[in-house]
């Protein structure tokens, strides 16, 4: 199936009994990517290059692919979360075990200083609810994270946003759309070390300075966070979101 759209097409193709999605749009170079959960493998393309154009450079790298899709499949996965007693909560990389209260009143989370979370809920809230109201907590707490850390590298950068959000995203940390200069961020990065949430900031940042992630992208990122790939790994290494 083709849709197309602005000059962009999506084409689902099988290369070797792997499925690809093949984006193609007025960019100059083709990027192949392989992405978490589950190693779904997505190639942006220029606009001119040829169906086997295409799947011949899928194939070149379809070693590469394979390793990837490994190392996903390898990766730790967090357990589906129950909301109960007893299970661990990650808060900006440091465990917490969580506590549920059950009283009447408004929804509140605490943290304690041996590191307990305590979800105060209602008598027989359901698992639905007792994770939405954690969400939007781990949302509040990542929202009173980043603008100190986005005014410091934006001035460090000397590039700025008109506006940035939080929501979940299932393949990427974070995005940039580098016309509306608007930044998203994944929701799991409340869950990740603070050194991830401000890697993923200059990460997108750049990409006002440069749009593709070529040599040039690479050197900007060494030369203002010159350990971005150690973030970066901490990123791929950490436990995935439940399935």
């Amino acid at each position: 199936m083709t849709n197309t759209n602005n000059q962009t097409t999506e084409t689902n193709i099988i290369v070797s009994d792997i499925p690809v999605l093949v984006v193609q749009k007025s960019i100059k170079h083709l990027n192949l990517g392989v992405y978490p959960p589950d190693g779904r493998v997505r190639v942006a393309a220029p606009l001119h290059f040829t169906a086997d154009n295409i799947r011949l450079a899928v194939v070149s790298k379809l070693s590469w692919i394979k390793k990837q899709q490994a190392k996903f499949q390898a990766q730790p996965r967090q357990s589906k979360r129950e909301m109960v007693s007893g299970e661990t909560h990650y808060i900006f990389g440091r465990p917490y075990q969580l506590e549920v209260i059950e009283r009447c009143g408004s929804d509140e989370i605490m943290l304690t200083n041996n590191h307990i979370l305590q979800l105060f809920i209602k008598p027989g809230t359901s698992t639905e609810k007792r994770a939405k109201v954690l969400n939007e907590w781990y949302r509040h707490q990542l929202k009173s994270r980043v603008p100190e850390l986005l005014n410091k590298w934006q001035e460090i950068i000397g590039e700025e946003v008109n506006d940035w959000g939080i929501k979940k995203m299932k393949t990427k940390w974070g995005s940039c759309n580098i016309t509306k200069r608007r930044i998203w961020l994944n929701l799991e990065l409340a869950k990740k070390p603070i050194e991830c949430l401000e890697y993923v900031l200059v990460h997108e940042l750049v990409h006002l300075l440069e749009r593709y992630h070529n040599q040039r992208f690479i050197a900007y990122m060494d030369r203002y966070l010159p350990q971005w790939q150690k973030c970066r790994d901490i990123l791929n290494s950490e436990p995935l979101g439940e399935l």
